[in-house]
């Protein structure tokens, strides 16, 4: 039984700080969860994006969360980088990746509260991401178009959402601009 397959089972999990030892596991993790929607034999956009963030300025170290299961096994990501309204620094949450073997396990969700909750720690004002309508409410996030911030494509309408924190200020309003990587997709 591999490491992963023991991951699989019910048992503790921990959510940690991203290291350098990490970095092929996160990429294994993207490229296993976003592989179904993917083209077959297509690189997974997800997995790649995470390393060229990881590369870039906007790299936030303090809110890339693994989650390892009971062997040490990295089965889950999130990440948060340096993003902006209006010129005003704020972030944007994604990739978030969970193997397909521990999904629907509470995973995702507790990555969700573990990035979110150290960005609150930060002194960080909002986190705005692109994502599905249904899941990321249950987090606190709502319609973007609610604060006044304004996604870089007009389509993404009801999937671009935004999550206040304790320092958001209701000034912050205006274009939002993700990390460079972003824009490269």
């Amino acid at each position: 039984m591999t490491g992963l397959d023991r991951a699989q089972q019910s048992g503790p999990m921990l959510i940690r700080c991203e290291t350098a030892a990490d970095v092929a596991p996160i990429h294994a993790v993207h490229a296993a969860a976003f592989a179904p929607t993917a083209d077959p034999g297509s690189p997974v956009v997800e997995a790649d994006l995470v390393d060229a963030l990881r590369a870039c300025d906007a790299w936030l170290p303090a809110l890339s969360f693994v989650a390892a299961g009971r062997d040490g096994d990295v089965v889950g990501h999130v990440v948060c980088s340096r993003a902006h309204v209006d010129g005003t620094p704020v972030l944007g949450l994604g990739p978030l990746g969970v193997h397909p073997s521990v999904q629907r396990q509470g995973v995702g969700h507790a990555l969700m509260h573990a990035v979110l909750g150290a960005a609150d720690a930060l002194g960080e004002p909002l986190v705005v991401l692109l994502g599905h309508a249904d899941y990321y409410p249950r987090f606190g996030f709502g319609p973007a178009k609610d604060y006044g911030i304004v996604p870089p494509v007009a389509e993404w309408g009801p999937h671009f959402q935004v999550r206040p924190l304790t320092a958001y200020h209701p000034s912050i309003r205006g274009a939002f601009v993700y990390a460079g990587p972003f824009n490269e997709l």
